[in-house]
């Protein structure tokens, strides 16, 4: 049987997007290969014509989510936009979204426990993130360098996120953003007074 050209990468491209919101949504230990396939609409058999192991679909779906988060970030990033950036990643919205949202909060002890070559591309989306944030702060005279300043507004952001999530009181829920929040935005806001 012939199918039509570009079929393959369209069925490539939904086993992707299905994946990795379930990824985001379940976690990647928690989400069967059955389940993603027919939530595609595809046979178990039909995995094989696209990937080789779960692994390489996880490091495909990982690619993918950082590159979309990337293209978000990258033209507010730019623009010198950072704190609307910080607003955005800790809103209720983003919260309360795990599925369509940053895949480093839903997924990063997941992440850690990954093969290298998945690893590999975390760690290059990180440092890319790192280096255009970087960019956009100034180093301390008698304080902290930009470098520092991105990986510590990095780090803050991920994890309040990640326990606004775990926490089952929506009112602490709240609290955290709004403390993560505005911790994130002095840090940024007082590297550029200082200047």
């Amino acid at each position: 049987m012939r199918y039509e050209k570009g079929r393959k990468e369209t069925t490539h491209d939904r086993i992707l997007e299905v994946a990795t919101r379930r990824f985001r949504q379940d976690g990647i230990a928690a989400s069967g290969l059955a389940g993603i396939m027919s939530e595609a609409g595809l046979t178990n058999g039909a995995f094989y014509a696209h990937f080789s192991s779960k692994s390489e679909m996880v490091e495909k779906c990982i690619e993918r989510a950082i590159d979309d988060q990337w293209q978000q970030f990258e033209k507010e990033i730019a623009a010198g936009r950072l704190v609307e950036i910080i607003r955005s990643y800790l809103s209720e919205q983003h919260r309360d979204h795990a599925d369509s949202g940053c895949p480093s909060a839903a997924l990063l002890p997941e992440i850690s426990r990954q093969e290298p070559a998945t690893r590999h591309v975390y760690t290059e989306s990180v440092k890319r993130l790192v280096s255009a944030m970087e960019k956009q702060l100034p180093d301390m005279p008698k304080g902290p360098k930009a470098r520092e300043i991105a990986i510590a507004t990095m780090g803050l952001l991920i994890g309040t996120l990640q326990m606004a999530r775990a926490v089952n009181d929506p009112s602490l829920s709240d609290d955290i953003l709004a403390a993560g929040t505005h911790v994130a935005k002095s840090l940024i806001q007082s590297g550029k007074r200082r200047v």
